[in-house]
């Protein structure tokens, strides 16, 4: 095979071509690279001539790959997955926690458990610089086994050969009702007062939708219930009379905007909570250190929250 030289084509490029891809914006692509829209067009063409294939077919509206800016950024992934790895290898005997670490996050846990962690994190591994990704379960999966994640937090999934994780802790859930709704005068609440159907869910792709589904009774099957796009955007929803809903504990801390709006009611069954993990690539050779990492945060768990326990 003759040698091809490589002067001109860099990995950065390379992210930024992903980026756009992922995003299908180049002003979104941009903000996530942290460089100005203007400087990722041009580096994007640049590629383009560099490579002389037009890889985005691009409108005011849209921007999608074209086929066969399609079967390179396929190409692109995986040469961003082998870099990151030739990274991960150097860095398992040079300081595995040390430099950055990408972390992902659900939507749900982000802004409520992350910022209580920052600073333990800060503490334990001074060298470690963090890049912060939020995303669904399966976005977060994805991104874990194309190596653009190092670690994740994210409830359970099933396990696959891919994939390793490490539980952290119990996080219950709690009852929020409408200031007042009927159930909120009941002296106790059980899981059989819940399949109704002013019970209120994320939209699908979301996991809390699936596990507040997994607490309701085994008979109870959603209709027309109504959808929320955000944890937030529930809370709304609850505030103004319109159903109630199954919050994560993390999330109730300072909701005094909604004083006299909502009731919290706790819910004593054993069953009533989600198991918060953290995941990462079982062929990554940090894992020692992420499970270091995994005990590290399960001496810290968050108020409100239980230690994990094997069932």
């Amino acid at each position: 095979m003759s040698y091809v030289p490589l002067s001109g084509l860099s990995l950065r490029d390379i992210e930024y071509v992903v980026a756009v891809d992922d995003l299908r914006n180049f002003s979104r692509a941009a903000e996530r690279c942290g460089v100005s829209q203007a400087g990722l067009s041009e580096q994007v063409r640049k590629l383009e001539q560099l490579l002389n294939v037009t890889l985005f077919e691009r409108s005011r509206r849209h921007v999608a790959p074209t086929p066969e800016g399609a079967r390179l950024i396929v190409l692109g992934r995986e040469v961003l997955a082998s870099a990151r790895n030739l990274l991960e290898v150097a860095r398992a005997h040079t300081g595995p926690l040390d430099g950055l670490l990408h972390i992902g996050v659900i939507p749900t846990l982000g802004p409520y458990y992350i910022p209580g962690l920052l600073q333990r994190l800060r503490q334990e591994y001074a060298q470690l610089s963090l890049r912060l990704t939020e995303k669904t379960t399966s976005n977060l999966i994805q991104s874990l086994r194309q190596g653009e994640l190092d670690v994740a937090f994210l409830a359970p999934t099933a396990a696959t050969e891919t994939l390793e994780q490490e539980p952290l802790f119990r996080e219950p859930f709690v009852a929020v009702f409408p200031a007042q709704h009927e159930l909120a005068q009941k002296p106790d609440i059980t899981l059989d007062d819940l399949g109704r159907p002013d019970l209120l869910l994320l939209e699908d792709g979301h996991c809390l939708r699936d596990q507040a589904l997994s607490i309701c009774p085994s008979n109870f099957r959603p209709q027309d219930q109504r959808l929320a796009t955000s944890l937030e955007m529930l809370w709304h929803m609850i505030a103004a009379g319109e159903g109630f809903s199954l919050i994560p504990r993390l999330a109730l801390r300072n909701r005094t905007e909604f004083e006299g709006l909502v009731k919290f009611r706790e819910l004593n069954q054993t069953e009533a909570y989600r198991t918060i993990d953290l995941v990462w690539r079982s062929s990554d050779p940090r894992a020692a250190s992420f499970r270091e990492l995994a005990h590290f945060l399960r001496a810290s768990i968050p108020e409100g929250c239980l230690p994990y326990q094997e069932s």
